[in-house]
């Protein structure tokens, strides 16, 4: 079976180095899969969960919160601010980060950030959607 080379990187550190059958991308347009020999390709993507399928089908699962996709034939680059292994992932605070842009998306001020708000919900959402899909997972 063929394979490609997978590189996660954040602004802090390097998150996920090593091959993989098939990567699944949370691309700005929607969700889309990259396989060896892909024809090379410059993405955005939004927050949200890239899956590394590895050749004995198991799966990594990491949060990015969006950035850059970079795929060449034989290696996949994504870049992002924030990058998490799922199971870094603190469930708590994401939920308490969800609740709170919501209720400031509620309360509009005169100084209000709608936009940064709003970010900050699609990253909350994207955190809590990668755990629920990990737990689906494992109850396989």
């Amino acid at each position: 079976m063929s394979h490609i080379q997978v590189e996660i990187v954040s602004a802090q550190a390097e998150i996920y180095s090593g091959s993989a059958a098939m990567v699944i991308v949370p691309g700005s347009e929607g969700e889309f899969g990259i396989k060896p020999r892909h024809t090379p390709l410059l993405s955005t993507l939004k927050a949200g969960q890239v899956r590394i399928i590895a050749e004995d089908g198991s799966e990594e699962n990491i949060y990015v919160s969006g950035g850059l996709l970079e795929v060449q034939p034989h290696i996949i680059t994504v870049l992002s601010d924030t990058a998490l292994r799922a199971h870094d992932i603190d469930e708590s605070a994401a939920l308490k980060a969800k609740e709170d842009a919501e209720r400031a998306m509620a309360d509009q001020s005169s100084d209000f950030d709608y936009a940064r708000a709003q970010t900050e919900l699609a990253e909350a959402v994207a955190q809590l959607q990668t755990l629920n899909r990990i737990r689906k997972l494992a109850k396989r």
